[in-house]
């Protein structure tokens, strides 16, 4: 199996386990995040983009490989890619490289998928 589908896997079978307990909070907060990226002012693919530079910046790499697939699903090409990682290298400082190498791994087993 390879890393994109081990981590949709492995996303979908807990966030089945997060949502049956049937917590309020969690469930408005899913919600939530779900509604944030639609598009309104911004387009989704700039809303994606917004959140994976987020993402590196904070370090986390399971949030990187979800912005990775949207943005891959909206149709951001690898130019834009490497463009938006070096905003997120310039904001965050050298700490995000390694997330970087990973996020280049696993964007592309993305366009294997192809």
């Amino acid at each position: 199996m390879n890393k994109v589908n081990e981590f949709n896997d492995y996303r979908s079978r807990m966030n089945e386990k997060i949502l049956a307990s049937d917590n309020l909070v969690l469930k408005r907060l899913f919600n939530l995040d779900t509604n944030t990226y639609q598009d309104g002012a911004l387009s989704r693919e700039v809303k994606e983009m917004l959140g994976l530079v987020a993402s590196m910046v904070l370090r986390c790499d399971d949030c990187v490989k979800y912005h990775l697939e949207k943005c891959h699903m909206l149709g951001v090409t690898s130019a834009q890619m490497f463009e938006i990682f070096s905003v997120a290298n310039i904001v965050g400082g050298t700490i995000v490289i390694p997330h970087t190498r990973r996020a280049v791994e696993f964007w592309e087993e993305l366009q294997q998928l192809q």
